[in-house]
């Protein structure tokens, strides 16, 4: 079989327009609303959490935002994706969740997800106090972590220290490569790359590109060549 080589193809969830989804789907939230209450939806929700077919994927759909603190239409969300404190998320148009990614919130907390984000399978968020700005690509297994135990006192095991939450922002058009880490109190900033498997312990200024572990800075976007060693910190070597 011959080696087509690296190529460039239009990108597809990005650039749809306009966003469509079925016409019953807004009527069967309104309708979930109304005779469901939020713990008989969550409930409803497993009973449609795997599968493939097009009756799962837009009841998945329907549930999540009739459930959710607000959800725009054209939401999609894979088998297996698992939400807790599904009712502290607010979810913007055209969002894609990928399959068996686990989105954990605190009833006290805010998940806020922006338009045509794109987040990857397998992906992990601990979304207590999260911003994910519009437009945003998530890498497959990628993770988010909002919280660490305090580890005070000292004769206590850690998992009974107190928790310590800090907001997490990922801003507009940034992109967290695949098997990334975000730890707590960071912001991504606008238009950003994160590498593959980086470890992000500080901020990331608007369109810079950041990897490694624990990441650091490599320079802006602003330039357009990469040295040998910056592609295999991104990834992108063969």
């Amino acid at each position: 079989m011959s080696d087509l080589g690296p190529r460039v193809v239009p990108a597809v969830h990005g650039a749809k327009r306009p966003i469509i989804e079925p016409r019953f789907v807004q009527p069967l939230v309104e309708w979930l609303r109304e005779h469901y209450s939020y713990d008989r939806m969550v409930d409803l929700y497993s009973r449609f959490m795997q599968g493939d077919d097009p009756i799962s994927t837009e009841m998945r759909a329907a549930i999540v935002a009739a459930a959710a603190r607000r959800a725009g239409p054209g939401l999609k969300i894979g088998s297996g994706v698992g939400f807790k404190h599904l009712d502290t998320f607010e979810i913007g148009e055209g969002v894609f969740i990928g399959a068996q990614s686990y989105l954990q919130g605190r009833f006290d907390g805010l998940c806020a997800i922006g338009a045509r984000t794109w987040i990857g399978p397998q992906s992990y968020f601990d979304a207590r106090n999260l911003i994910i700005e519009e437009q945003v690509g998530w890498g497959p297994g990628a993770k988010v972590l909002g919280s660490t135990h305090t580890a005070l006192p000292i004769n206590v095991p850690i998992i009974e220290t107190d928790l310590e939450i800090k907001p997490v922002r990922i801003e507009a058009w940034a992109d967290v490569g695949t098997g990334a880490v975000i730890l707590p109190g960071v912001t991504v900033g606008r238009g950003s790359i994160i590498g593959a498997g980086a470890v992000v312990t500080q901020d990331v200024p608007p369109f810079s590109i950041a990897a490694g572990v624990p990441a650091r800075v490599l320079r802006s976007r602003k330039t357009t060549r990469h040295s040998a060693e910056e592609q295999a910190l991104l990834g992108w070597t063969r």
